[in-house]
């Protein structure tokens, strides 16, 4: 076992070569490691939708040559969630300042 070598002052710059070699003297060190944090997936989640509105998703989706209207649904909820997320943390910032 190494000994743990003194903390590094933060006013001082590292070079990356130099934050490499304290990386790795600290990576067999279980002190220099914070506690161990389980992540657990969440469970995924079924949606219904109207029959009216499947019927419409299905259409568009052919439309655009997606072979599944589920795979469809998916990359136009994700780009929805990217957009509102984005607008969401852009008005954060506008409250913040």
């Amino acid at each position: 076992m190494t000994k743990r070598k003194k903390p590094v002052p933060s006013k001082l710059k590292l070079t990356e070569d130099q934050i490499d070699q304290l990386v790795s003297v600290q990576a067999h060190q279980d002190s220099a490691w914070e506690k161990v944090v389980l992540v657990r997936r969440s469970e995924p989640t079924s949606l219904s939708i109207p029959a009216d509105l499947a019927a419409r998703a299905a259409f568009l989706a052919k439309l655009h040559r997606e072979s599944r209207v589920d795979k469809w649904v998916e990359r136009i909820v994700r780009e929805r969630v990217e957009i509102e997320e984005s607008a969401f943390t852009a008005a954060k910032k506008t409250l913040a300042s």
